[in-house]
C-alpha cells in the first residue's frame, strides 16, 4: 500500500514538472499567445493515471506563479486545468473514452479562461471572441498535440503507468 502511494506521489510530481517545463519552453521560444501551448497537451495524462489530476494541477499553478500572472489568473486558470483533468479521468473507464479525453480541458478552459482575461489583463474582444481563441488554443494543444500523444503512449501505458 505504501509503494502506491509513493508511486502516486512520483508520477503526480514528475507529471507537473513536465508542465512547468514546457510552459517554460513555451514562454521562451514565444508560443504562450499562440494556439501551441505543449504543456496543455500533456492534460491527456489523466486517461492513463489519476496522480495527473493533482499534478497538473499543481504544475498549471507553478507555472502561472512563475510567470507572474494576476492572482484570479492563478487561481482560476489552475482550476480550470484541475476541472480538465478530473473530466478527462472520468473518461478512462468509456470504451471511446481515448477518443474524447481531451475534451474536457478544452471546454473547461474555454467556460472558465475568458472573463479571467478580461476581466484581470483588460481584453475587450467580447467572451465570443475571447472564447474562440482559447478554444483554437485548446483544441491545437489538446486535442491534436495531446491525443497524438495519448496514442503513442498507448503501447507503454502498463510500464509507465501502473
Amino acid at each position: 500500500m505504501k509503494n502506491n502511494k509513493v508511486l502516486f506521489l512520483c508520477q503526480g510530481a514528475m507529471i507537473g514538472t513536465l508542465y512547468v517545463i514546457l510552459t517554460l519552453i513555451s514562454s521562451v521560444i514565444g508560443l504562450l499567445s499562440t494556439p501551441v501551448r505543449l504543456s496543455e497537451a500533456l492534460c491527456v495524462l489523466p486517461y492513463f493515471t489519476s496522480a495527473a489530476v493533482p499534478g497538473l494541477f499543481v504544475g498549471c499553478l507553478i507555472s502561472n506563479l512563475i510567470l507572474g500572472g494576476a492572482i484570479p489568473d492563478i487561481i482560476f486558470g489552475s482550476l480550470a486545468t484541475l476541472l480538465g483533468a478530473a473530466g478527462t479521468y472520468l473518461l478512462r473507464n468509456f470504451k471511446t473514452g481515448k477518443w474524447f479525453a481531451s475534451i474536457p480541458p478544452v471546454l473547461s478552459n474555454t467556460i472558465i479562461i475568458p472573463p479571467i482575461l478580461s476581466y484581470c489583463y483588460g481584453y475587450s474582444e467580447g467572451w465570443v471572441v475571447i472564447a474562440s481563441g482559447i478554444a483554437l488554443s485548446e483544441i491545437v494543444s489538446c486535442t491534436l498535440i495531446g491525443t497524438a500523444l495519448l496514442f503513442a503512449l498507448m503501447p507503454v501505458k502498463n510500464k509507465l503507468f501502473k
